[in-house]
């Protein structure tokens, strides 16, 4: 059966004074997600006001179903916080799939061409 495992990576910094602010919309991006079922792991991790989303999907259509879910919040984010940096890892395959429909947050993509999944 062929990985068709997903990643994204986005980078946030947070504008001076909105950290709490934006950890609460943090919670709310987990609560959201934790009901997606081609998630496979979601959390935030914090330095100081620099954040960083560790997020993998089963495969392409579940980074979009994801996008779809946490469209709104992502805008309140966007408020009080910019990406920084947003890198997509993924099979070719998958890749092909998302370039179009994420062109609009500018990432990066970085093509899976060896390794295992357990």
């Amino acid at each position: 059966m062929a990985d068709t495992c997903c990643t994204l990576v986005p980078y946030f910094k947070v504008h001076a004074g909105k950290l709490g602010d934006f950890k609460a919309l943090c919670d709310q991006f987990v609560a959201k997600t934790s009901a997606e079922p081609k998630c496979v792991h979601y959390a935030f991790s914090f330095d100081g006001d620099s954040v960083h989303c560790r997020e993998g999907y089963e495969d392409a259509p579940g980074v979009l179903a994801h996008l779809d879910n946490v469209g709104a919040l992502l805008q309140e984010a966007l408020k009080i916080a910019d990406i920084t940096r947003l890198e997509v890892h993924a099979p070719a395959s998958e890749v092909e799939k998302l370039r179009e429909p994420l062109k609009g947050l500018s990432p990066q993509f970085f093509t899976v061409e060896m390794g295992f999944r357990r």
